[in-house]
C-alpha cells in the first residue's frame, strides 16, 4: 500500500503541472477556438528569460519568475495583435496552423539566444531535500511546485468566475457575436486571453525546470502531455483539464512503477484514443449540438 501511495503522490505532483499546461491550452481554445501549437515554445522561452534574470541580472527567484511570465504573456498578446487579429475571419484551423510558424520562430530564437546546452534552473527549494511521512518520501521540490500549481489553478478559477474580466471572457466564448454587439471589446479580450494562456504555460515551465533541466525544447514533452490532458478532459472545460492532467500524471506514475518506464510516453496517446472513442467531447466537455 505504501508503494501505491508513493506512486500516486509522485503522479499527482507531475499531473498538477500537466494540468497547468492543459489549462493554458483550454483557456485559449474555449475563447478563440484556436489550438496553440507554440504553447510549449512560448513557455520554454519565458522560462529561459527567467533563467537569465536569475543567473545574469541576479534577480531573486520571484522577480525573475514574474519577468519570465511577463515575457511569455507579451509574446502571446503580440502574436495575437500582430498576426492573428488580422486573420480572425479565417477558419480556426488556419489560425492554429499559424501558431506552428510561431513555434518554429521561437525555437530558432531560443537556440540563437541560449544555445542548445542543458542548463540547471535555480530554485528556492533544494532538489534533494525530502520529508518522510511514515513510509512515504515527499520531495520538497515536488511539494512546492504542486502547491504553486494549485494556487495558480485556484487563481484562474477565481479570475474566470468571479471577476468582470472573466465574465466578459465567458460571454465572448459562449456568444461571440452577441458579446460584440453588447460592447465587449473582443480584440482586447482576445489579446488578454492569449497572454493569460501563455503565462499559464510559462508557469508550468518554471515549475518543471528545476526537476528536468532546461534547453530551448524542454517543454515539448510536457506540451504533448498537457495537450493529451486537455483532450481527455474536454477542450472547452477548465475543470476537465485539471482532471485530465492529474489522471494522466497518476496513471503514468503507476504504469512506470508497476510495469515499465518504457511504456510511460505512449500512455497519453492511448488514453486519448480510448476517451475519444467512449466520449468524443472529453470527460467533462460539453456535447456539441448542431441545428439542422
Amino acid at each position: 500500500m505504501d508503494l501505491f501511495l508513493q506512486f500516486t503522490i509522485n503522479g499527482m505532483a507531475t499531473g498538477s503541472l500537466y494540468a497547468l499546461v492543459a489549462l493554458g491550452i483550454v483557456v485559449l481554445y474555449r475563447t478563440a477556438r484556436v489550438l496553440n501549437f507554440a504553447h510549449g515554445d512560448v513557455a520554454a522561452l519565458g522560462t529561459l528569460v527567467a533563467y537569465t534574470a536569475i543567473t545574469g541580472a541576479r534577480l531573486p527567484f520571484v522577480l525573475a519568475a514574474l519577468t519570465g511570465l511577463g515575457a511569455a504573456a507579451a509574446i502571446g498578446a503580440l502574436f495575437y495583435a500582430g498576426l492573428v487579429r488580422h486573420a480572425r475571419e479565417a477558419a480556426p484551423l488556419s489560425q492554429s496552423i499559424m501558431t506552428m510558424g510561431l513555434a518554429l520562430l521561437l525555437g530558432g530564437l531560443a537556440v540563437a539566444g541560449w544555445g542548445t546546452d542543458i542548463k540547471a534552473m535555480p530554485f528556492p527549494l533544494p532538489a534533494t531535500a525530502v520529508w518522510r511521512v511514515g513510509g512515504l518520501v515527499v520531495s520538497q521540490l515536488h511539494a512546492g511546485a504542486t502547491a504553486v500549481a494549485a494556487v495558480s489553478m485556484a487563481g484562474l478559477y477565481l479570475l474566470v468566475l468571479h471577476t468582470r474580466w472573466g465574465l466578459l471572457m465567458r460571454a465572448l466564448s459562449e456568444k461571440p457575436v452577441a458579446a460584440r454587439l453588447l460592447g465587449v471589446r473582443s480584440d482586447r479580450m482576445l489579446a488578454a486571453t492569449w497572454a493569460l494562456s501563455a503565462a499559464l504555460g510559462a508557469a508550468a515551465g518554471l515549475l518543471l525546470a528545476p526537476a528536468t533541466l532546461i534547453d530551448p525544447f524542454f517543454m515539448l514533452n510536457p506540451f504533448l502531455k498537457g495537450f493529451a490532458a486537455a483532450v481527455m478532459g474536454g477542450l472547452d472545460s477548465p475543470p476537465g483539464a485539471v482532471v485530465g492532467g492529474l489522471a494522466l500524471g497518476v496513471l503514468e506514475s503507476l504504469l512506470a512503477g508497476y510495469v515499465s518506464v518504457a511504456f510511460k510516453s505512449t500512455l497519453a496517446f492511448l488514453l486519448i484514443v480510448v476517451v475519444l472513442m467512449a466520449r468524443p467531447e472529453g470527460l467533462l466537455g460539453r456535447e456539441l449540438e448542431r441545428r439542422v
